[in-house]
């Protein structure tokens, strides 16, 4: 196609439209008459050569012969060029008409972002700048720049922590609601609390026995197992916990079993408690009847109660000359004193005479053991995947790590894959209690089990899994968490923070453990401290005895979430070093007094506090008015006080509160934003989130204070 033709093609599409406002319809006859070469100069004879179609199109511009001429001819070639760069632009120019044309569409039409209008909005961790953006529509670089400001250096590929996500968002209106990411060791959690239990079926109890040393505990449970297990302990004091299951008859004749945990004295009994390691059914208190209640003793009191579990009170050594009726009447009067009060006495506390060397009384306390268990109703799933806690782990030769655990749910089978705390493996062998080897065992069994890759520690919990993998990585995730755990210190529970822990739910009671020089003082600032308190708080004292703080005081303090009281003593250089690695609090006094004060300032800490209202000012609602954006505003006339932008409000409608505890929005006097409004003055009144409001409303502006009380 020539020239002319492709001009006369984007004329047509054109359809009329003028350039330079002449008319560019062409008319075709006379078109057709151009091309047939009749009326152009030099016409010499009839077969004259047509002119040229290029040369008539670069004729410029101007009126020819033929007067009536509108074809392309009477178009020059500038005037084509022209043409065609404006046919060459218009789909640039509708590209930029379509976008106008959306801009000027109703902003209505599209869905407003959370950081538009506010919200609530969930995210899941781990949690970027970018996937926080996406999902509040805030900016990145909005929320990078809120973070430099807050001193911290980040992109928009960059983790931050929930606490920081949620600061962002609430500077926007935006609730975030953080779903944590469930770990490996969640989701093993999670299979073991919902799987379908198979084998439901009575279970043995687990008792430990506690007491002072060289009370005669491991030689009771000696003549228990009728295994001679005392010779081989050195110096006949128990080095290790020692978990033993026994045969016995139950109080109906029937043969049980019952699981033994043997402890030395109660520090691993507190370790395990420490670490939520809830293994005990029953505890047997050992009390020597030569010796009377001793200080171990006390403490080993003090830490069953604070573990809730039942106490059963064997009073060994019945068969020595020391054991009158006289001492013993004293011995019940010293477990009195402590709260274990003896059935003999018309209390709840069974004591039961034994003696190791003759047996006398064990098959009684065995009986009566069984039949504590009855009434304590303890099941089990005999089938399933096994789970249990350790009692003890080391390391052995020629075995690698070994781990003592017991298992509490399930069958554990040799070959099982294993997840232990830290340390995960696949079951290479187990033995029972007596050193035999075993195939495969039920709930309360304590076993000794090898094939995992590191030692973990007393307390920790096992669970069998379906694949090694997923052992592997629940292990891993408890690495991560422990290594984390080191970088974070653990929040010390002291006499400045206790009312913070209190409102947070962990403690009901402000738990403390008591040392003083002298019986004397003791009582005196035992008593001082149980008038102490009210309905609402209380001082709970979980120990109390005379002499220095020792390790035992600070494990217990650990366990408890207490602070360690002490008056006129001082702690052991063990002791301290214990309580600053686990950040448990000591406090030594020499002035009765400031223990009083200290205390009670403690307990109004937690006191909640009372809420005290200030009527601050009241504004008549004379007119509502609605304004683009902002929505209904309330107009106003100040009657009483002042109306602060900063304080609180309530709307009252014929003598009944309509909405309470509203902030405000926007206040303006005229046009100007203000912060307060003084009476008789005319204002406009913006209700955050509440815009039912109706001429002759009353507008109430208040503030609440928080008061802090006092005991009595």
């Amino acid at each position: 196609m020539g020239t002319e033709e492709e001009a006369q093609a984007a004329l047509q599409e054109l359809d009329g439209t003028s350039l330079d406002g002449r008319d560019i319809r062409v008319n075709e006859a006379q078109e057709r008459q151009n091309r047939g070469g009749g009326g152009g100069g030099g016409g010499g004879g009839g077969g004259g050569k047509a002119p040229s179609k290029r040369r008539s199109l670069t004729t410029r511009r101007g009126r020819s012969a033929d007067a009536n001429l509108t074809g392309p001819s009477s178009f020059s070639e500038q005037d084509l060029l022209e043409l065609d760069a404006r046919l060459k632009g218009a789909p640039g120019f509708l590209r930029q008409r379509r976008r106008d044309m959306k801009k000027r569409e109703s902003p209505g039409t599209a869905a407003a972002s959370p950081a538009e209008i506010g919200g609530t909005v969930e995210i899941s961790e781990p949690i970027t700048i970018k996937d926080l953006s996406a999902v509040t529509g805030i900016k990145s670089a909005e929320v990078i720049t809120y973070l430099f400001k807050k001193g911290i250096m980040a992109t928009i590929n960059s983790a931050i922590d929930a606490e920081a996500a949620i600061e962002v968002a609430m500077e926007y209106n935006i609730e975030l609601v953080v779903k944590e990411q469930q770990t490996a060791e969640q989701k093993v959690l999670d299979e073991f609390e919902n799987r379908e239990e198979i084998d439901v079926r009575p279970r043995p109890p687990v008792v430990t026995v506690l007491g002072h040393v060289d009370h005669g505990k491991t030689s009771l449970l000696d003549r228990i197992r009728q295994a001679d297990v005392a010779e081989h302990e050195a110096g006949g004091i128990t080095q290790h916990v020692g978990a033993y299951r026994v045969n016995i008859k139950g109080h109906e004749g029937a043969e049980r079993s019952v699981v033994f945990l043997d402890t030395p004295g109660h520090e691993a009994f507190t370790s395990m408690r420490a670490r939520g390691a809830n293994l005990t059914d029953l505890i047997v208190l050992v009390v020597a009847a030569d010796d009377g209640v001793m200080p171990q003793t006390i403490e080993s009191i003090n830490h069953a109660k604070a573990a809730g579990v039942p106490i059963v009170v064997a009073l060994n050594k019945i068969d020595k000359p020391e054991a009158t009726e006289a001492n013993l009447h004293k011995i019940y009067g010293q477990l009195a004193e402590h709260e274990l009060n003896p059935v003999e006495w018309g209390g709840q506390t069974e004591i039961i005479k034994t003696s190791a060397e003759t047996g006398v009384g064990v098959s009684e306390l065995l009986e009566l053991l069984d039949y504590q268990s009855e009434l304590l109703e303890l099941k089990a799933d005999f089938a399933g995947p096994a789970r249990g806690t350790v009692i003890e782990a080391q390391m052995q030769e020629g075995r690698g790590p070994v781990a003592r655990v017991l298992v509490q749910q399930g069958l554990m089978q040799v070959g099982d894959f294993i997840v232990i705390g830290r340390a995960f493996g696949r079951v290479r062998d187990m033995t029972d209690d007596r050193g035999q080897p075993t195939r495969s065992a039920g709930p309360a069994t304590p076993l000794e089990l090898s094939g995992i890759d590191m030692v973990p520690d007393a307390g920790d919990k096992f669970y069998v899994t379906e694949t090694l993998q997923k052992a592997q990585d629940v292990a891993q995730q408890y690495r991560d968490d422990e290594r984390q755990r080191q970088l974070v210190t653990r929040t010390k529970v002291t006499l400045d923070n206790f009312a913070d822990t209190i409102r947070a739910g962990a403690v009901k009671e402000l738990r403390v453990v008591l040392k003083a020089d002298v019986q004397g003082s003791l009582d005196v600032l035992a008593k001082s401290l149980n008038d102490l308190g009210n309905d609402e708080v209380t001082i709970r004292v979980l120990h109390q005895a005379v002499g220095g703080i020792n390790e035992s005081d600070v494990l217990l303090a650990e366990a408890s979430g207490a602070v360690i009281i002490g008056f006129h003593v001082v702690a052991s250089s063990h002791a301290r070093e214990l309580a600053d690695q686990r950040n448990v609090e000591i406090r030594v006094y020499r002035v009765i007094y400031e223990v009083i004060d200290d205390l009670t300032k403690g307990l109004e800490g937690m006191l909640e506090p009372e809420t005290k209202e200030d009527r601050i000012g009241v504004a008549e609602l004379r007119q509502v008015f609605k304004i683009g954006k902002l929505g209904m505003i309330a107009g106003c006339l100040v009657t009483d006080g002042v109306i602060r932008r900063s304080a609180t409000m309530r709307v009252v409608r014929d003598g009944v509160v309509i909405t309470d505890n509203r902030s405000i929005e926007s206040l303006r006097r005229v046009k100007e934003d203000v912060n307060e409004v003084r009476v008789g003055t005319e204002c406009g009144i913006r209700i955050a989130g509440f815009e039912d409001l109706k001429p002759g409303d009353e507008l109430v502006c208040y503030s609440v204070d928080q008061v802090a009380r006092k005991l009595g």
